[in-house]
């Protein structure tokens, strides 16, 4: 489901765990998608935070397919989706 919707939004995508917490503190983002199989000391900074910020944080199994999703040749460990 997440990969799709990633895939359907392309223009208001922030791509990368630096980008997604910049733009979370920003107040700039709505959703988050979180692969699985990225490193956890990584991801757990953009989990936290959503917790703390009250977004929604969805997981998804492969940081290959979140980065296809996402029109980009490899993979990537966190995607926010623009409000």
């Amino acid at each position: 489901m997440s990969y799709e919707k990633v895939a359907q939004v392309k223009n208001g995508l922030i791509i990368g765990t630096k980008q997604t917490v910049k733009a979370m503190k920003n107040g700039e983002v709505s959703e988050v998608i979180i692969a699985e199989d990225a490193d956890q000391q990584i991801t757990s900074k953009v989990s936290r935070l959503a917790k703390e910020l009250k977004i929604p944080c969805v997981r998804v199994e492969s940081m290959k397919k979140l980065g296809n999703a996402c029109g980009i040749d490899v993979g990537t460990a966190t995607v926010a989706i623009k409000q």
